[in-house]
């Protein structure tokens, strides 16, 4: 026989009056109070545990319990001494330090053969820290409840099947219904929402109940005055370790005002585009009028040239056919501008080409000599002497070429005859594009400011329409547009076109 199973025979076989002594051991040892009482309550016996905890024995353990505890104790105490019933309190006990801890005290009668008590043996428990556990337990309960309920939003609470387990006091403020449990809640909750609303909200929130997926809609719910009101409702799933959802917790907030305000907006926006468009159409009207007026104005002034030169005597039939073939330079751009019109409502695309920027001034300014010749003013040039070709619209900047030479003409009619210098200019600009100014005397711009704006101009008989679309003209090309008063008098008016711009679709002045 091995030694340890002699052991385990030794103790087998002890004898019984050793039971007490490890009876004894066992209580000394146990984590907890233990004690015993004589039929009259008199203390009997505590453990080693207990005496520790006070200090030695009790002789008068009254003198440890809490003074405000000590009266409904005692009461309970004798009461059970009376009746044999089992005593249970809750207490504070001070320890030997002089600090009171609460204890849970229980006592059961031990009876004889005859059923007398001949003893009562009981344990006190300490309580002190699961009470203060659960108590800030209790605490963050009662401030998280008052947090939810104080949110300023619906919050609400289903189990993993869809049932609704809980709302906050500010849902329910909003519903106006008295939610007393879960059948109640079920009820409202099948009745708060907009009938347009209820079913496409059952269906996408079953569907995430489903796959777990995060449910976000937008709602209508009915509130305790009638009134159904705009909702912005979302829900997550809260998971276990396992990943299997335990339960949904969802929040919505009030969005009535914004949806309000956004189909307002929405409406507003309908009415703003209609006023743009019938704006665009009075603006559109006007550039017509004004890009069709310009070669009209001059097949008039040539007309009457050619008239005037063939009056004479002897008429001069050289000049008159100059001024003839001018006419039909305008007839022909007026049909331009007249096609290129209709191809703009028709979408047809405009060919550009490679045009040399030189020539192109010169010919504008030959086919406004005469136009020239009556504002009495003098045509200055300063080229780039190697050009390159730009891919142009050539009709449409030559209009805005001709357009700029004219305002730059009417604005030095004021300007003494000596000073009538219209300054054109033409340089590459880096390797990207070239540059063109029209510099004049005249009196400049007086409001620089709204220059570019439809329908302002400072000219008497004028549209307000031509810098405009000439900006319109020039960044449809890829360019740039300015204007600037010269610090000696008059305006400098200039623009830019890409060297090697891509020929794409332009636009009808």
């Amino acid at each position: 026989m091995s030694s340890r199973q002699a052991q385990a025979r030794s103790i087998l076989t002890r004898p019984l009056e050793t039971d007490s002594t490890l009876a004894a051991q066992l209580a000394d040892n146990v984590p907890t109070h233990l004690w015993s009482a004589d039929p009259s309550g008199r203390m009997t016996y505590t453990n080693r545990s207990m005496q520790t905890y006070f200090g030695g024995r009790l002789d008068q353990p009254i003198a440890y319990i809490h003074p405000d505890d000590r009266k409904g104790v005692v009461a309970i105490w004798r009461h059970s001494l009376r009746t044999g019933e089992p005593f249970d309190s809750e207490l504070r006990l001070r320890r030997s330090d002089g600090q009171f801890r609460r204890f849970h005290v229980s006592g059961r009668p031990f009876r004889g053969d005859r059923n007398y008590i001949a003893a009562w043996h009981g344990q006190s428990i300490d309580i002190e820290d699961e009470k203060l556990a659960r108590e800030n337990l209790l605490n963050r309960i009662m401030e998280l409840s008052i947090v939810v309920d104080m949110v300023p939003s619906n919050l609400w609470r289903l189990t993993p099947d869809g049932t609704t387990t809980l709302v906050n006091k500010h849902m329910a403020d909003f519903l106006g219904r008295e939610i007393l449990d879960e059948s109640t809640m079920e009820t409202v909750m099948d009745t708060i929402f907009h009938p347009d609303d209820a079913a496409p909200v059952g269906n996408e929130l079953g569907r995430c109940l489903i796959t777990g997926d995060s449910f976000a809609m937008r709602y209508r719910l009915l509130r305790k005055d009638g009134i159904y009101r705009w909702m912005s409702g979302r829900a997550e799933p809260m998971r276990d370790k396992d990943g299997q959802i335990v339960q949904w917790f969802g929040l919505c907030h009030d969005i009535h005002d914004q949806v309000q305000a956004e189909e307002n907006l929405r409406r507003t926006a309908e009415r703003l585009a209609q006023a743009t468009q019938a704006a665009h159409l009075a603006e559109l009207s006007a550039s017509i009028a004004h890009e069709v007026n310009q070669p009209l104005s001059a097949i008039a002034t040539d007309s009457d040239a050619c008239t005037r030169w063939l009056s004479l005597e002897p008429p001069n039939v050289e000049r008159a056919i100059i001024a003839a073939g001018r006419i039909t330079t305008a007839a022909v751009s007026a049909g331009e501008i007249v096609r290129r019109i209709r191809a703009l409502f028709q979408h047809i695309s405009q060919p550009r080409t490679l045009e040399n920027a030189n020539l192109l001034i010169d010919e504008v300014c030959r086919v406004m000599v005469d136009e020239i010749g009556a504002h009495a003013a003098r045509i200055t040039t300063d080229f780039d002497m190697d050009p390159p070709s730009i891919a142009i619209d050539r009709v449409q900047v030559q209009q805005v070429l001709v357009n700029l030479i004219r305002n730059a003409l009417q604005s030095m009619d004021r300007t003494d005859k000596n000073e009538r210098v219209l300054h054109i200019v033409s340089w590459r600009e880096g390797h990207e594009a070239i540059r063109i100014e029209i510099r004049d005397s005249g009196s400049g711009f007086s409001d620089i400011t709204r220059i570019f704006e439809p329908f302002f101009t400072t000219r008497k008989n004028g549209m307000g329409m031509g810098l405009s679309i000439c900006r319109s003209i020039i960044e449809s090309h890829g360019g740039r547009f300015w204007v600037a008063n010269n610090e000696g008098g008059g305006a400098t008016v200039g623009f830019t076109l890409p060297i090697e711009a891509e020929p794409v679709n332009s636009i009808a002045g």
